[in-house]
């Protein structure tokens, strides 16, 4: 998910926050990308109509990248949008539709390669929603199993999926992660680690 302005980085929208550089040397959407690549067997990036770039880099690297014209109207419109793209472009040599999709977050750089890798291999091993957790409060990046596509696509406004995550029950996979927290909101958050 890629799709964000990110108003609370820069109000004034001057500075697109997914192509601030990190300590690494890399843009933020950058090193996200890079470790949902090495650990998912395909990405697929949801940027915003005039996105300054994100997507170029993000094809560069690798993404599946499509543009939701709807962005702006809340999270939930780019998650069901990357839902619907991810069904009609789904590699036909890969065994067909997807029976899963980890939700990541394009300002979350610092999640684990490790963390990612669990939550792929809770969904697949049929965890219906599964999300990482550690020292008992659960963080990012949250997975959906094919059970709950309905109620995915469903969904409207800014909550994302958040209401799924409160009423149904989730595998919670015990991670040693920081990153599972650190998401970019403000430019003194890129100098986290």
């Amino acid at each position: 998910m890629a799709a964000g302005r990110g108003r609370r980085f820069d109000p004034a929208g001057a500075r697109n926050k997914l192509l601030q550089v990190l300590p690494s040397g890399d843009p933020l959407v950058v090193a996200g990308a890079r470790k949902l690549l090495a650990v998912m067997p395909r990405v697929v990036a949801v940027v915003p109509p005039l996105d300054g770039g994100v997507a170029a880099l993000l094809a560069g690297l690798g993404c599946d990248v499509t543009v939701c014209a709807d962005a702006d109207s809340g999270m939930a419109a780019s998650l069901v949008h990357a839902l619907h793209y991810s069904l009609r472009h789904s590699p036909s040599a890969a065994g067909g539709a997807p029976d899963a999709w980890l939700v990541a977050l394009g300002d979350m750089p610092h999640v684990a390669p490790s963390t990612l890798a669990a939550l792929r291999d809770a969904l697949a091993a049929g965890a219906p929603i599964v999300a990482p957790v550690q020292d008992g409060r659960r963080g990012n990046p949250v997975g959906f199993g094919r059970v709950h596509l309905d109620a995915l696509l469903a969904l409207q406004g800014d909550q994302g999926a958040r209401r799924l995550l409160q009423t149904c029950p989730v595998t919670e996979v015990a991670v040693q992660d920081r990153g599972i927290f650190l998401d970019i909101d403000t430019p003194a958050d890129l100098s986290t680690v």
